[in-house]
Order: structure tokens, then C-alpha cells, then sequence
């Protein structure tokens, strides 16, 4: 599983990293990021669910 974000879209809201702090973080320029990829197993269902509630949908999770 890869995840990925269009960093552009983001509105550094946090959510993500806070949901899912295994795979996502908050980058230098308030913008989050992927820490992870591929997405470890232990993971995989925060790393869903960041993506589900992301409020500009611009995370993307590939199987």
C-alpha cells in the first residue's frame, strides 16, 4: 500500500499527522507529508482513515 499527497491542495489542517502520525507529518512548511510509503501493515487502517476524513481530500492511498 503507497500513499501519497497533492501537497498543493493541502490546507494544513493536521489531521492526517494526527491521525496517523506513522505515515504522515507536518513538513517545515505547514503542509503534510508522507513519512512512509510503502504503508507499514500496523498502519494501514489509521493511514485509510486519514484519507477518509482529510476536509480537501488530497491523500491518496494505491494497494
Amino acid at each position: 500500500m503507497k500513499a501519497s499527497i497533492d501537497r498543493e491542495g493541502c490546507i494544513g489542517c493536521t489531521l492526517c499527522a494526527t491521525i496517523c502520525p506513522d505515515v504522515f507529518f507536518m513538513a517545515d512548511d505547514g503542509k503534510a507529508d508522507v513519512s512512509q510509503t510503502p504503508v507499514p501493515e500496523s498502519a494501514r487502517n489509521s493511514a485509510q482513515s486519514a484519507r477518509d476524513q482529510c476536509p480537501v481530500s488530497v491523500i491518496d492511498i494505491e494497494e
